[in-house]
């Protein structure tokens, strides 16, 4: 509880003024306290800055280098989009394939003649139905003795095994029903008596119990030459080779498969550019100038300054409180030795085993501190010679540093990197016992604490102290006032 505190009437002093200055003096250890708990706090957030650096850096490697379906893409052109298109996947071979198309995939299609006098009684509806590849299966429907055309044919639409397209032409008074797979194949058998029923409720009169569907339109399978080899498919999408193929009407087209240079060399020069920028920011942290004598502001220094004058200062403050760290330059030394280093692995082509062999350089200007150069007619030239060389120049999965390729090397030394940072400083969901700043900050906390329940018992000492003086000043002065009021009565 603090002291009962009174103004210097009977001394004529501010008192408040004056315990005011004797506390500055006894805030400064705590200034000081505050200050580097600051400077913790701001080195704190440089080093999880540099971390998200890291991290994206990792993630751009794992999404365009890493993943064959990136790095070894394939284009693919037709020369009739109209008949035929096709894509390829990255492990398909580069061909060639003249696609004659006699006839495409079709549905198959049952057209009612009319929908009766439709109203439903509760039914359970059994049907074998076969897809256009030929492969059946039994299927059960609940109707409900509500249920109207509309909710009939929605539950027909979204019953999957149906796999069926149904709809009522209140023009033509016909309920049609489309498979939605193609093929010859395709039926609906109609189990039971009851099911026969509900279909002849809905106008497929001849429908009887044990057969298919009446109103047919048989679907049929596409027809088509490829490279000489005359075939057909239930569908008009099917794969030969890692090459999907696309049907799309009669007639004929060419499908050509190349290596996507494009894509592989986009994914590599990406990497270059990251990577550079990466390390441009880091290397700035490393070198930034530290400015010992701009030491964090206190809340009072603050007050005294205009917004540009405290931005200007603490910009300076914040600088150079990476300079030099160890996890940080040894982290780049290891990516550096891993980005230059030979990939030893028999997968790999001996004239593209390092990077420059595929025109990737480090630069010459030593202040750029290890930026890659690009050569990018180089690089085009390697891809098209050899692109799986490249791709395990990349990915060699060896088991050391020596066999395993630039990409997984640099994701190995990044992900150490950034653990002994997080050591350092943690991250968002961390608290702060799980990493060294954090409990140095904790520690600093206590102690501020500690520091602040002290200054508040010297402050209500000191005025204490004042309140005995103006107390003892005004019972003097009462004294003075009797004394003279009892000499001036004797006169």
């Amino acid at each position: 509880m603090s002291t009962m505190r009174i103004s210097g009437l009977a001394s004529g002093m501010d008192i408040d003024q004056m315990v005011k200055d004797l506390m500055k003096a006894e805030r400064m250890p705590l200034d000081k306290l505050t200050q580097k708990k600051q400077t913790l706090e701001w080195q704190r957030d440089d080093y999880r800055s540099m971390n998200a650096l890291l991290q994206d850096l990792d993630n751009y490697i794992f999404s365009n280098l890493t993943l064959q379906s990136s790095m070894l893409k394939k284009k693919v052109t037709s020369s009739n989009d109209s008949v035929v298109t096709a894509t390829a996947s990255a492990s398909a071979a580069n061909v060639s394939m003249n696609i004659n198309v006699a006839k495409i995939a079709t549905s198959a299609t049952w057209i009612s003649t009319g929908t009766e006098n439709f109203a439903q009684g509760a039914r359970t509806l059994s049907l074998n139905v076969t897809n256009g590849d030929g492969s059946t299966k039994a299927v059960t429907l609940s109707i409900d003795a509500s249920d109207t055309l509309d909710t009939v044919l929605a539950k027909l639409n979204n019953h999957n095994d149906l796999g069926i397209t149904a709809f009522y032409d209140s023009v033509q008074d016909k309920v049609v029903i489309t498979k939605k797979d193609t093929g010859a194949a395709a039926s609906l058998v109609l189990n039971d008596a009851d099911t026969a029923a509900f279909f002849q409720q809905l106008g497929f009169s001849d429908a009887v119990a044990g057969a298919e569907l009446t109103g047919k339109t048989a679907g049929q399978d596409a027809q088509f030459t490829i490279n000489g080899l005359t075939t057909t498919r239930p569908s008009n999408t099917f794969t030969l080779g890692n090459v999907t193929y696309t049907l799309k009407a009669a007639g004929s087209a060419t499908i050509a498969t190349a290596n996507d240079t494009d894509a592989i060399f986009n994914a590599i020069k990406g990497f270059v550019d990251k990577y550079n920028d990466t390390i441009s920011k880091i290397n700035a942290k490393l070198s930034e100038q530290r400015y010992r004598d701009y030491l964090p502001l206190t809340d009072e220094q603050k007050e005294a300054m205009t917004e540009k004058q405290v931005e200007l200062w603490e910009e300076k403050a914040k600088s150079g409180l990476l300079r030099g760290d160890t996890i940080l330059s040894s982290g780049l030394n290891q990516m550096r030795i891993g980005v230059y280093s030979k990939v030893n692995d028999p997968a790999i082509n001996p004239d593209y085993d390092t990077l420059s062999e595929i025109g990737i350089t480090t630069s010459t200007n030593y202040l750029e501190n290890g930026k890659l150069v690009l050569d990018e007619t180089k690089l085009r030239a390697a891809i098209e010679k050899d692109p799986n060389s490249i791709y395990q120049l990349f990915n060699a999965n060896g088991s050391t540093f020596d066999t395993k390729g630039i990409a997984r090397r640099l994701r190995d030394t990044i992900q150490d990197t950034i653990g002994k940072i997080e050591q350092k400083a943690g991250k968002t969901l961390w608290t702060n016992d799980q990493f060294s700043i954090g409990r140095n900050l904790d520690d600093l906390n206590k102690q501020i604490a500690a520091f602040n329940d002290r200054l508040q018992q010297i402050e209500d000492r000191y005025y204490r102290q004042f309140t005995a003086m103006e107390e003892a000043i005004n019972r003097a002065n009462q004294q003075s006032a009797y004394l003279m009021n009892a000499f001036g009565g004797s006169q």
